[in-house]
């Protein structure tokens, strides 16, 4: 099937759109926090104008753990209340907003009979976990079951593991979730659309010039109010405003890589190296996630790369709690790096408290720095109601609200299977898991090309239908946005994307 990147023409009005409306808010930055933004604007009534330098949702976004979790760890740090908060938002992601997407896990923490936590410890810590997530979960279950749920799971010195529940979902397509919801209610949204420059206007930013980085034009986007949300270029933007301002922020590198699994595993691995640091082992679309690292980094974010010295701490933390059958460097399928934003933390990157901090400039640009991708919905109201009284708003609505195409997995599947029962059933799913009801709109356009309904590669459950809705519905401009975010191809190693923007 040829994936070669067709012209974007819906680009040009996009523009024409950004020129000539005047709106309530401007989002820089389409990531998770800024795309959430977007929607909640827009379910407030607000006009939005969601603009990204880059692809939605493609730096840390997209290089996550994928996991939408309470941070077991965060107890350890004392952040009861973070732990609280991201409960009841995985909680609501996986019933109301998104149920398709966020699905529940088990989760293992294995106690070593020379690891950093006693039994008791841990089932003191699994109690408390538990409770603040309303689950009955929180024991210790015995090492020849857990092995059952982890085949390859280390058995020598292993005195047992506890037991509790949190969800993992496809970040990429949460995100794009998002911007699909804010598109639907008139937001007028653009990648690879780069803030260069904001004026202001009575002493207020309410205006930035927003350059297009594969037509190579220049428009005005004009609107009441200014939200950064651009994650690790939080910074630069706040330099646009103010070429005074201070660092805000540290980047911390997380690293992760993707295995084949010889055996399919049921429950995931929280591995504990130290007081306070975990790493993960988690089944993820048929495949092992292992990761993450967590290191200072100074660079360029738009660099970050992953080193082979990554790797061997990936591979040498798993080690830890999984046998060398599983971890051969032959299974890695693909590794990816991003960088997370540490809000003014001081000391050591992984015992840094992951809070989210909103910043007011001198000339009222809002600022969000840090946060979790289980807690994106909950920073995009709370930014909101930083923007009250500049937006007149008198009311926002936190109830959460499904995003488009949200149903149960499997009633989505079997809508799918009456529709096209020729399909195999493993697509039938994993359709169904990436776009919710929506699958019926992705699977139209086969109805008169029979062919879409065949399989990019033979390998992966990801079908040519998908690459179409991509370029047509989804915003693609590249190989790499098809392959990395929309689909979950070059995450099996099973394509090789273009890195660069069309027509740059």
């Amino acid at each position: 099937m040829d994936l070669a990147p067709r012209p974007p023409a819906w680009r040009a009005g996009a523009l024409d759109e950004l020129a000539e409306r005047r709106f309530d808010v401007l989002v820089i930055g389409g990531g998770i926090v800024g795309a959430g933004i977007a929607n909640e604007a827009t379910r407030a009534g607000l006009s939005v104008a969601l603009v990204d330098r880059s692809d939605f949702g493609s730096a840390t976004s997209s290089a996550s753990s994928k996991l939408i979790h309470g941070g077991l760890r965060y107890l350890r740090l004392g952040d009861i209340r973070l732990v609280r908060e991201a409960h009841q938002e995985r909680r609501a992601l996986m019933r109301v907003v998104a149920p398709h997407l966020v699905r529940r896990l088990t989760f293992l923490l294995p106690v070593y009979r020379r690891g950093p936590y006693r039994r008791l410890e841990i089932q003191t810590g699994l109690w408390l976990y538990s409770t603040l997530a309303r689950e009955r979960l929180g024991g210790l279950v015995a090492p020849e079951r857990a092995v059952k749920s982890a085949p390859g799971l280390r058995l020598e010195g292993l005195q047992g593991c506890g037991l509790y529940s949190d969800a993992w979902t496809h970040d990429s397509r949460l995100c794009l979730a998002n911007v699909r919801a804010a598109a639907d209610r008139g937001a007028t949204v653009l990648n690879y659309a780069e803030a260069v420059e904001l004026r202001a206007a009575n002493g207020r930013v309410r205006e930035a010039t927003v350059s297009d980085r594969i037509a190579d034009r220049t428009v005005d986007v004009r609107a009441r109010a200014v939200i950064n949300a651009t994650g690790p270029w939080i910074d630069s933007v706040r330099l646009l405003e103010d070429p005074s301002a201070a660092p805000s922020s540290r980047l911390s590198k997380g690293v992760h890589a993707v295995l084949a699994l010889p055996q399919p595993w049921s429950a995931a691995l929280t591995i504990p190296h130290d007081r306070v640091r975990v790493s993960f082992a988690v089944p993820w679309e048929g495949m092992l996630l292992l990761g993450t690292t967590d290191t200072l980094y100074e660079g360029d974010p738009a660099d970050v790369t992953a080193t082979e010295q990554d790797i061997e701490q990936i591979f040498a933390e798993a080690s830890v709690a999984l046998d060398p059958q599983v971890l051969r460097r032959d299974a890695v399928r693909a590794t990816f790096a991003g960088v997370r934003v540490l809000p003014g933390a001081e000391g050591a990157t992984a015992s840094a408290r992951r809070e989210t901090v909103l910043l007011r400039g001198p000339k009222g640009m809002l600022t969000i720095a840090g946060g979790k991708l289980t807690t994106y919905r909950r920073i995009a109201l709370d930014a909101l109601g930083e923007l009250r009284s500049d937006l007149g708003l008198h009311r926002i609505d936190r109830a959460p609200a499904p995003l488009p195409g949200a149903a149960d997995l499997h009633d989505a599947a079997q809508q799918v299977a009456r529709a096209f029962p020729e399909l195999e059933p493993p697509v039938r799913l994993h359709l169904a898991h990436l776009y919710g009801l929506l699958a019926l709109e992705v699977l139209e356009a086969a109805r008169d090309e029979p062919a879409l309904l065949n399989r990019i590669h033979p390998d992966g459950p990801d079908i040519a239908a998908q690459a179409t809705y991509a370029w047509a519905r989804e915003w693609a401009c590249t190989e790499e946005d098809v392959f990395r975010r929309r689909t979950t191809l070059a995450l099996r190693g099973l394509g090789v994307a273009d890195t660069e923007p069309l027509g740059a």
